[in-house]
């Protein structure tokens, strides 16, 4: 199933929360949408799991409300009440129905990790296609406390050594979806915001 953005409708700011349904259905990040859970009731009756990239608000605001919901396990890297079982860098989760690798991608937050699978890459802020600052590649923002640039370029190179040539979809926090193209690969877009992330380019007037 192709991932459904259940929060594409909302009205103030969110993440993007996608549902992968499957033999393990997921959600992938709970969003800040209020009526997520009605969202996602339209699709499935029910949901396996919620994996989140990171604990950031617009990420978790709902989590709350999507667990009390669906009763799923939680996935997390970094402590939270609910929590069901712990994310390391390295390990597999089922999202759907295939495996994924998670990738542990700090700088815009230190609990951050992404989900690759052998065809599709979900990367929370680490890198996005196109947000409003760049819109053929870039990156979480990193000028906040607690997050780091430098962090965020070794997260960058990280997915790159780790991206099988075989992904086909690149599912983000923020932004469109990307799918490749003739001409533009997954690898080309995580490239793209590398290098913008090495030059130092601010994202933001006030970086």
């Amino acid at each position: 199933m192709e991932p459904v953005n259940v929060t594409a409708d909302a009205e103030g700011f969110t993440c993007n929360a996608y549902l992968v349904d499957g033999e393990t259905p997921t959600l992938v990040d709970a969003g800040a949408m209020s009526g997520v859970v009605d969202v996602i009731h339209r699709h499935v009756d029910d949901i396996d799991r919620v994996v989140l990239t990171h604990q950031h608000g617009d990420h978790v605001a709902e989590l709350d409300a999507v667990l009390d919901a669906f009763d799923p396990d939680c996935y997390a890297y970094a402590e939270h009440p609910r929590r069901t079982h712990e994310l390391a860098d390295g390990d597999t989760v089922a999202i759907g129905d295939a495996a994924y690798e998670v990738v542990y991608t700090p700088g815009h937050a230190s609990d951050h990790v992404s989900f690759r699978s052998e065809t599709a890459l979900f990367s929370g802020d680490v890198v996005v296609y196109n947000d409003g600052a760049f819109d053929d590649g870039s990156f979480g923002r990193t000028d906040s406390p607690g997050q780091s640039r430098e962090r965020l370029i070794e997260s960058l190179e990280a997915l790159l050594d780790r991206l099988p040539e075989s992904v086909g979809g690149l599912y983000a926090g923020h932004g469109d979806p990307f799918q490749p193209t003739e001409n533009e690969s997954v690898r080309d877009v995580i490239e793209r915001a590398l290098r913008r992330a090495k030059r130092r380019e601010a994202k933001y007037p006030q970086e």
